[in-house]
């Protein structure tokens, strides 16, 4: 085996590449969703995007917005590419691939750049735009297990015996459950707190 490839004791996990593969489809499907309303939207600028809900829940306000082309195409169109290469990769791992470390490198910065950019966008959407796209919201969900999972891999993988990374990596793992939940709780809660004047309109 090439000195580069991962040790025994860190091989990749049944749940990571689980995780991988369903997180890939889910955000694939939602970014080529989006980019077809995006699509429509350009064509007619009357059209009303489907998830185009309430006030709240407003897809077209977002995909007219400048956040919607941060780098000059349609974030959907990374969004794809993005979401391709995870689900790839989830199902090369179920296949029994077995991979170099600059892959997992790779793999690690196109996940980190996924979540930020997500976390940046989430606060756009609630404090710049002040709409969510259900479609994008999918999205969110997806990126952050995929991070999430990854990383802990990483960490396990990349940790010498005895390091403080080691212990940091098995106390997240130990944990890891609980800080996911914590995470997406958060963000429940950024939510409800930001439109709360609305959603009380609808009790």
């Amino acid at each position: 085996m090439p000195s580069g490839d991962e040790e025994p004791g860190t091989l990749p996990t049944r749940g990571l590449a689980w995780t991988l593969t369903i997180g890939g489809l889910l955000g694939l499907v939602a970014a080529i969703v989006l980019l077809v309303e995006k699509i429509a939207l350009i064509k007619d600028p009357d059209y009303v995007p489907t998830c185009s809900i309430n006030p709240v829940l407003s897809c077209g306000s977002v995909m007219n917005t400048a956040q919607a082309e941060v780098f000059g195409i349609p974030n959907p169109i990374i969004g794809i590419v993005g979401f391709t290469a995870v689900a790839m990769l989830g199902a090369a791992l179920l296949a029994g691939a077995r991979l170099h470390r600059w892959f997992w490198w790779a793999a690690q910065a196109g996940v980190s750049f996924g979540v930020v950019f997500v976390h940046w966008l989430i606060c756009q959407s609630l404090y710049v735009i002040g709409a969510l796209c259900p479609y994008c919201m999918v999205v969110w969900a997806v990126m952050i297990p995929i991070f999430w999972v990854t990383t802990l891999h990483n960490l396990r993988s990349w940790a010498t015996t005895g390091s403080g990374v080691r212990r940091v990596a098995g106390f997240l793992t130990s944990y890891q459950a609980a800080i996911l939940t914590a995470w997406f709780v958060v963000i429940v809660g950024l939510v409800a707190v930001r439109f709360w004047d609305y959603w009380v309109t609808l009790v």
